[in-house]
């Protein structure tokens, strides 16, 4: 998988995870659980590609950036 389709995973599910209502606990924890797992896949990749990031909430904002200058080439 590529490093902008991780990212659009992970964008995603960062997404929709603040859209699900807190009573809805399974449903966020089940996203909660994928977000987290994406969010390890793109560190791994960032790293293998060569794309620095202090920490994980820099991953975090590098990712939307992709996913935004991606869409922006569209």
């Amino acid at each position: 998988m590529s490093l902008i389709e991780i990212a659009q995973i992970y964008t995603d599910l960062v997404k929709l995870e603040k859209e699900i209502p807190e009573q809805e606990y399974q449903a966020k924890d089940q996203v909660n659980a994928l977000r987290t797992k994406y969010h390890e896949i793109l560190m791994a990749k960032m790293k293998e590609d060569g794309i620095p990031f202090s920490d994980r909430f820099d991953a975090m904002r590098k990712a939307f950036e992709l996913i935004q200058k991606e869409k922006s080439r569209s």
